[in-house]
Parts: C-alpha cells; structure tokens; sequence
C-alpha cells in the first residue's frame, strides 16, 4: 500500500521590508507641514537696503518719516500732522491720502530707542495695511 503524503513545501521567508507604512506616515507629515508653514511665515515684510549705511540720493524727493515717540504716539512729516499726534486710524488715513497723490511716496519708520519693539512692529503692520509697498527704518550711526 502506497500512501501519497505530501511532503510539506517550505515557504520562503520574504526578506522585504513593508514601506506602506512609512508612506503614510510621510503622507501625514507633509500635509502637517504644509497646513503649519503658512502660519510660521507671518511678518511684515520690509525691503532692506543691499549696501551699508547708503544715504538716499539727493535728486529724489524726501521720504516721509512715520515716527513714535517714548509714549507710543503716532506722527506723520505730511501737512499739518509733523508735530500733532495721530491715532492708528488718522496716520493710516493720511498715508492711504498720500499714496493716492503720489503712488511712489518713500516711507521711513523713526521710533525712539526707548520705544518697545512690538510698538514699532505695530506701526509697520498699519503702515502695510495702509498700502505702503516697503519701509526703511531709520538710524542714526555708531558714533
């Protein structure tokens, strides 16, 4: 009598290593990054000069000075308003005044050194919102 046994077949080990997870894995963090980057870039953006200390060309006409005194109080060196000061709402009046007689009004950012930043970033920010293409921001040098 012959009995037909099967002689059990070794399978092969798979040797592979299963990426599908890591794909996911990746998947998820790319669309975290993509949601989160968009928040970690806010700023305002200021247009730095590319040389040193360079002064502004005498031909040009004089760029207007947004300054902020020890107080936190607005100036604008247009009309009336140099020595008066202004609200938030009046300095971004009088600038959206300006850009609209000459759309190609240069603007300065004077703060006292005293002045906190954030005071300072504040006037940048109502300055953009204004419609100013870019700041300079004045110093004076190290003496």
């Amino acid at each position: 009598m012959q009995h037909s046994y099967r002689t059990p077949r070794r399978k092969r080990v798979i040797a592979e290593i299963n990426v599908v997870p890591y794909i996911d894995v990746m998947l998820v963090l790319l669309i975290i990054f993509m949601v989160t980057a968009p928040l970690v870039t806010q700023g305002v953006k200021v247009d730095l000069p590319q040389a040193v200390a360079e002064s502004l060309p005498e031909d040009t006409t004089p760029p207007l000075i947004a300054s902020i005194d020890k107080q936190g109080q607005y100036y604008l060196s247009v009309g009336d308003s140099v020595d008066t000061p202004l609200a938030a709402e009046e300095m971004s009046a009088l600038v959206e005044r300006q850009l609209e007689l000459d759309p190609n009004s240069q603007f300065i950012v004077k703060g006292d050194g005293d002045v906190n930043y954030k005071t300072v970033i504040d006037l940048m920010v109502l300055l953009q919102q204004a419609g100013v293409p870019s700041l300079g921001l004045m110093t004076e040098p190290d003496q």
